[in-house]
């Protein structure tokens, strides 16, 4: 980044800061932003953040521009909010993140050598550890608390698997997903919810398991099914005159597999 790019960045970052003070005026501001308060704020942080991966997967720059900068105003947004009580600020926000980045990364700013990428995660990771002081057991669950269920058990069945709690071969995954969807089966017998959410889970926690084996995301998997579910109800939808609950299962399941070939025949165009 040249100075004049990076001159006009600090200018505009400065601008947004400024709005935000305006905002937060308790006497010039806006009613609803000096309402506020950190934890208020949090169902839009995770909002932003969903709409900005949205964006991002579009690939349409504009939608990437404005959503990263509704994320951006959250930080902001926080970090005024903070200042206010004097309990930190942007700046102490800017600091830290830079050092952390810098620690991290030693193979650049200091000497450190590796010979691959492998090795700058494995890095990574070892100084997270030195820096937090959390067992295995608690940076495990930290995943839990802070992150959407697959997504969490995704980080939590890497890690795991990094600290020897592996099988041999990918035939052992297999067999655990058999004894597990054999379990979960049994379990719908009986009337226990609790048990059979917990079968669930096994069985599902496994299948996170073969993922990871064959390096494919399950985020990314399920996300796909059900953007093609949508797709192909929306397909169904152009071609009926009544509501889908008037159908019988069997017109439906034809609709169904019409949709599915029809949309199958655009793609390959």
């Amino acid at each position: 980044m040249d100075n004049s790019t990076q001159s006009n960045t600090l200018e505009a970052l400065g601008k947004l800061i400024e709005v935000i003070a305006k905002l937060r005026d308790p006497i010039a501001g806006c009613p609803w932003d000096l309402e506020q308060t950190p934890e208020s704020l949090t169902p839009y942080i995770l909002e932003e953040s969903y709409e900005t991966v949205a964006a991002i997967k579009s690939g349409e720059a504009g939608a990437m521009v404005e959503e990263l900068g509704d994320l951006l105003l959250q930080i902001v947004l926080q970090a005024q909010i903070a200042s206010e009580k004097g309990v930190f600020t942007l700046e102490d926000i800017a600091q830290a993140i830079t050092e952390k980045m810098i620690r991290r990364h030693p193979h650049v700013f200091a000497e450190l050598q590796v010979k691959n990428i492998e090795q700058i995660g494995q890095n990574w990771e070892k100084i997270k550890a030195q820096e937090t002081g959390l067992r295995p057991s608690q940076q495990l669950a930290k995943y839990l608390n802070t992150l959407p269920p697959l997504i969490s058990a995704s980080k939590i069945s890497r890690k795991a698997a990094s600290w020897g709690f592996e099988w041999e071969n990918v035939q052992g995954v297999w067999e655990k997903f058999e004894e597990e969807l054999a379990e979960f089966k049994e379990s719908l017998e009986s009337q226990d919810k609790v048990h059979q959410e917990s079968e669930l889970g096994d069985l599902l926690f496994t299948c996170i398991n073969i993922a990871r084996w064959y390096d494919l995301d399950p985020s990314a998997g399920l996300t796909g099914t059900s953007e093609r579910f949508i797709k192909r109800l929306a397909q169904i939808e152009s071609q009926i005159d009544k509501p889908l609950e008037e159908y019988t299962l069997e017109q439906l399941e034809a609709l169904w597999h019409s949709a599915k070939a029809k949309l199958k025949q655009e793609e390959a165009k």
